[in-house]
């Protein structure tokens, strides 16, 4: 009993949970004190051989990586009959059900009554010949039926929503549905964060589905939102560019894009006093390969900074690194 209270006195927070069907979700008092809504968290997850206890241990990104370098060296590599069966095994079709991990990232009322609506118009995307009226009408009462009168709760549900039918959109090939998402739900979505996390997810999967003219207009409205911020808010307007360069760094874009993209960073970084952030735009520019205005931005802060700066040899690297890149005019080193 006394090694059980001292145990207690260690204790930070303790609570009864109970598994959904959606999995175990933090109590929202522990997700907002540990925390944060815009950074990715990251855990080691350890099943004891007993199988009587779930052990999660919070890592950095570092720490996320390199664990999962070793886990990855530490699994038996898959022999050549091994692997024949189990690719023989994958070549039945799966069926098609919805990823409920996917859809509701951020917890919020409602969900457990939305889920069964969101199930069955899932369910109508699938019958042959698919009954497209029915099932956006699932999803149009899912909308209105479960609003509350806290704003937070709602844009959560509206960004669930979102999710859902862009899976809908991707599983089914029903690209209209972007114009619908667009028009009825961001508009009602009142999280500036939330808000442009949905515009977000609509440019990742216009831009998937070479829908450059959607992905043109929604990157607009991302940049718009960018704006919006006060220049008091730096680490914010920062994360928005990162988030947004994340989606569209690896794909193909439109020539139109490429100017928003060029014209808006430009901006910012020309108008950032903190060297870091001006730094943080050069690194983006190089990202989406706009080699040459990184070059010339980095130039720029070189020749600005004074000889005793601790930020000078990070500059003088960053400004080696561009030098080698392929751009198509004369470059001198200082």
């Amino acid at each position: 009993m006394e090694n059980e209270k001292d145990s207690n006195n260690d204790v930070y927070f303790e609570e009864i949970i109970k598994k959904t069907k959606t999995g175990v979700t933090f109590p929202k008092i522990l997700r907002e004190e540990l925390f944060e809504d815009d950074r990715d968290v990251f855990f080691r997850m350890i099943v004891p051989k007993e199988k009587n206890k779930i052990i999660l241990e919070i890592l950095s990104d570092e720490e996320a990586k390199e664990l999962a370098e070793k886990i990855k060296e530490r699994k038996p590599k898959m022999s050549a009959s091994t692997q024949k069966d189990k690719t023989s095994s994958q070549k039945k079709p799966a069926k098609l059900a919805p990823n409920w991990s996917e859809y509701f990232v951020y917890d919020f009322d409602a969900r457990e009554k939305i889920m069964p609506i969101l199930e069955s118009a899932f369910n109508k995307f699938t019958e042959k010949p698919m009954n497209l009226e029915d099932a956006m009408g699932r999803v149009k009462y899912a909308l209105v039926s479960f609003l509350s009168s806290t704003k937070t709760e709602n844009a959560k549900l509206y960004f669930s929503i979102v999710k859902f039918l862009i899976d809908i959109i991707e599983k089914f090939d029903q690209p209209n549905i972007l114009d619908w998402i667009f028009e009825k739900i961001i508009p009602n979505i009142e999280s500036k964060f939330l808000y442009e996390l949905a515009l977000l997810e609509l440019v990742d999967i216009s831009l998937r589905i070479r829908r450059f003219e959607k992905a043109e207009v929604y990157i607009f409205y991302v940049l718009k939102n960018i704006d919006d911020y006060p220049k008091s808010e730096m680490y914010n307007i920062m994360n928005s560019f990162k988030q947004l360069v994340k989606k569209v760094r690896h794909v193909e874009r439109s020539q139109k894009i490429d100017v928003l993209l060029k014209e808006k960073l430009l901006e910012y970084g020309e108008g950032a006093r903190d060297i870091d952030y001006k730094i943080q735009i050069i690194e983006m520019l190089e990202d989406l390969n706009y080699i040459e205005m990184a070059y010339n931005m980095a130039k720029k802060v070189q020749l600005s900074l004074p000889p005793e700066s601790m930020k000078i040899e990070e500059v003088r690297k960053l400004v080696r690194r561009l030098h080698t890149a392929p751009i198509t005019e004369q470059k001198d080193l200082i």
